[in-house]
């Protein structure tokens, strides 16, 4: 998996490339983490270039969301493919997560 972190006014875009999975499902945390002590609080987290994500993965974003919401902040998702959306919808992570099909669109509506 390679991150990449690009800052856009103040939101923190996250783009992930290859599987989150458990096996670096940490590498995401810590960066994510790095930069909300950083002062970050709109995190947008593009998936465009992901193909699979892990329960752990999910795990990982979960707890993600619950620290920046519980610093005030929001954490979001774009770029899900079809499977991906799918996953989401079934655990009903979609009422957790504001999810946008393109990072530019979810950069707009923070």
């Amino acid at each position: 998996m390679g991150l990449v972190i690009e800052k856009h006014g103040d939101i923190c875009l996250v783009r992930v490339e290859g599987q989150l999975i458990v096996s670096n499902r940490q590498e995401l945390k810590q960066k994510v983490l790095d930069e909300v002590e950083r002062g970050d609080r709109k995190i947008l987290i593009d998936f465009t270039n992901a193909g699979y994500i892990d329960s752990s993965g999910l795990g990982t974003l979960v707890s993600l969301s619950k620290k920046i919401r519980d610093l005030g902040g929001e954490l979001r998702l774009s770029g899900l493919n079809e499977e991906l959306r799918t996953l989401f919808d079934l655990t009903k992570l979609d009422t957790l997560f504001r999810i946008s099909d393109a990072p530019e669109a979810g950069l707009q509506g923070f």
